[in-house]
């Protein structure tokens, strides 16, 4: 590879961990609002209606597809490296938000000291839920992704993207919403709710987001002229 190719290889691999870092971190922030999604209309699936969800949801899969591309293309000790790297912004998030909120509202501050602590008093929690529950999926996503690539030996790309993003995100689901009830940031009726509606919105994006994977991998594949399995290596 030339020297060209490698710098733009570097590039598109620093933007991608950017967009990543940045689905994850706004993910964590966003979470107590959420909204009735009904694309397919008023249809109930064990009581809980398609899709009742969080709006820190919408950015979710965005991290998932990402790591499948990087998984597929730079190899999975790139795709960890990224996974940890989300971690740590993260927890960097979290202390910022921590210092802010003990910062004083002046009398005229348009958000106050109450409403900012309601918005994001119990992000910690939320953040250390998140954390863990995404950082168990991850791992999982990265695992099973090389799992089906080495048994399909890099064909039927369909397969490892989305069976991987299946297994991650059902344990990413129940994760976050069982630390979030036992944090008592939510009620334990609604994980039932939450977790329906939940893993079926990320199985339904996973299945959109295959064609765009299809096409990462096609651009990537005639870009750096790689056969079918090969990856790139980037410092």
């Amino acid at each position: 590879m030339s020297s060209t190719d490698k710098f733009l290889a570097q590039r598109i691999y620093f933007t991608l961990s950017a967009l990543f870092i940045c689905s994850l971190v706004v993910s964590n922030l966003i979470f107590q609002k959420f909204f009735y999604w009904y694309p397919f209309g008023d249809i109930e699936i064990f009581g809980a209606k398609l899709f009742e969800i969080s709006v820190g949801i919408i950015p979710y899969p965005i991290t998932f597809l990402v790591t499948d591309i990087i998984s597929e293309i730079y190899g999975k000790k790139k795709a960890n490296q990224v996974v940890t790297t989300g971690i740590f912004a993260s927890v960097f998030s979290l202390g910022i938000i921590y210092t802010a909120n003990l910062a004083p509202a002046i009398e005229n501050s348009p958000v106050n000291d109450e409403l900012f602590t309601k918005v994001f008093g119990q992000t910690a929690l939320a953040v250390l839920a998140s954390m863990i529950a995404y950082l168990a999926a991850q791992y999982i996503d990265i695992q099973v992704y090389h799992f089906w690539k080495r048994i399909t030996k890099g064909k039927m790309l369909w397969v490892r993207n989305n069976f991987s993003t299946m297994t991650s995100q059902a344990v990413d689901t129940f994760s976050v919403l069982f630390l979030l009830c036992a944090f008592k940031i939510l009620p334990w009726e609604l994980f039932g709710k939450l977790f329906v509606s939940g893993f079926a919105f990320k199985v339904f994006i996973a299945l959109l987001d295959t064609p765009f994977m299809y096409l990462a991998v096609y651009l990537f594949r005639k870009k750096f002229k790689l056969n079918v399995n090969e990856e790139l290596f980037v410092d």
